[in-house]
């Protein structure tokens, strides 16, 4: 049950992500990265972009693809931490930030759900370990 919930979160989040490239192209062909002075973004969004054909790819067997889970789950959880910082010091300036806090919101949630649901490592057969 548990590694089928995983199943169905991968897919999930790996959608999620995987939409990005969307957003990405849509940024670089409109230049709105260029006009908006914001060069960031773009490379942010090739980062999850990539992220999520990854995590798809890990949905038919969770336990091989441990690695790439943990850092699905390590990069959402980071990426919350720095918009909680960036949010935190725009309001010590008196400023706002507009994608705060739903987003850190969410990705916090990724990151916490994909580590709480994160395969248990498979025994080697005794065989494996003399090759």
């Amino acid at each position: 049950m548990r590694e089928r919930i995983l199943q169905i979160v991968l897919v999930l989040v790996g959608s999620f992500y995987s939409f990005w490239g969307y957003l990405l192209f849509d940024d670089l062909s409109h230049s709105r990265w260029l006009s908006e002075h914001n060069d960031v973004m773009p490379m942010f969004l090739s980062l999850n972009t990539a992220l999520g054909p990854c995590l798809l790819l890990a949905v038919m067997q969770p336990a091989q693809h441990r690695l790439m889970i943990f850092y699905g789950a390590l990069s959402s959880l980071a990426h919350a931490s720095t918009m909680t910082v960036q949010s935190l010091q725009a309001a010590a300036h008196g400023m706002r930030r507009h994608d705060s806090p739903q987003d850190i919101v969410i990705f916090a949630v990724i990151g916490f759900v994909l580590l709480a649901l994160f395969p248990r490592k498979q025994p080697r057969p005794i065989g494996a370990l003399a090759q």
